[in-house]
């Protein structure tokens, strides 16, 4: 195999460098001859921090200008957490690989005295931060009187902001908190029975361009889960169908049963929680395209039960 320099396009937060860094030694690990370094790049996204994500064009802002980097070929490898990446890649450019997942719950941080209270242990009203229109609905779902107000920032920002005494409780990623180091900050991981989590909330999505050959194969070899992928190609198929977007409160989470079934749990809602669908489907797959299969399934189910009606007016909804 060729020796190759190669850059790795990365958001700067220390999440980011984390999650670009673990790519980095993988490949490494396969190719040590190679030379890989990191390209970070601010993104929108990074910089528009004072306005919910909803309003200035959603998780596509994280994506967007990395993918950028790609086609101009300033970049080689582009790594993303899977929950920001859009259903459809830019043309040119694959996914050539998704990780092992991470613990994909949420998970409720409390700080001070209260830190190992639970959601149905926090005060009335309390005052809880989060960045996600998914985790707003499903909070207020089960707790209608809590006071949900937007939070931005990277990890230890919305930490530091709990820590100050903006928040009672924040929830965040389990996945993010546990690979900085911060899994002990969590009061409470949330089940999927009360937070059902991201489409691909823990895993990581390894981009390239689509005809980098050698790349592709070692990108592979380092970091695919073929599990994974017939898991994360279920939720993504999900959402595609539903046009999602960070306009509307979606979510799925597949796993695999004993059975060796792949089962899927989808939700559709209001932001207010005012109505939340939940549907779940399982069936015996053998391929990616088989998962998709099964989301796209899915998705009907809620389509079926109301969900465009709840999805148009989520859109109708927000600025122009």
């Amino acid at each position: 195999m060729s020796k190759k320099s190669i850059k790795i396009a990365t958001r700067g937060s220390a999440l980011a460098l984390w999650q670009a860094n673990h790519v980095r030694d993988a490949v490494l690990d396969r190719v040590p001859d190679w030379q890989v370094e990191l390209l970070v790049i601010k993104t929108t996204g990074d910089r528009i921090l004072d306005r919910p994500l909803a309003e200035i064009g959603g998780k596509a802002l994280f994506v967007k200008e990395i993918e950028q980097a790609l086609l101009d070929v300033r970049a080689d490898i582009a790594v993303h957490s899977m929950k920001d990446v859009p259903a459809e890649l830019a043309p040119g450019l694959t996914l050539a690989a998704v990780s092992a997942r991470e613990d994909p719950s949420d998970a409720l941080c409390i700080a001070g005295a209260q830190s190992s209270a639970s959601l149905d242990q926090l005060p009335e009203r309390a005052r809880v931060g989060t960045s996600s229109m998914r985790r707003q609905c499903q909070l207020l779902a089960a707790r209608p009187d809590l006071a949900i107000s937007t939070l931005r920032g990277n990890v230890p920002t919305r930490l530091g902001k709990l820590d100050s005494g903006d928040f009672d409780a924040v929830v965040l990623a389990s996945a993010g908190l546990i690979r900085l180091g911060f899994g002990d900050r969590i009061s409470q991981k949330l089940g999927p029975d009360i937070c059902l989590p991201a489409v691909g909330q823990g895993v990581l999505g390894i981009e390239t361009r689509s005809d980098d050959d050698e790349l592709v194969a070692v990108v592979r070899d380092a970091m695919h889960d073929p599990g994974e992928a017939m898991r994360v190609g279920a939720e993504r198929a999900f959402l595609a169908r539903l046009g999602g977007s960070c306009q509307t409160p979606l979510a799925a989470h597949a796993v695999r049963e004993d059975s060796g079934q792949l089962a899927i749990d989808g939700m559709c809602g209001r932001p207010d929680g005012s109505e939340l669908l939940r549907v779940h489907r399982s069936a015996k797959v053998a391929t990616v395209r088989d998962a998709e299969a099964l989301g796209r399934t899915l998705a009907e189910d809620l389509l079926d039960r109301g969900a465009q009606t709840i999805i148009d007016e989520c859109i109708d909804g927000q600025p122009n």
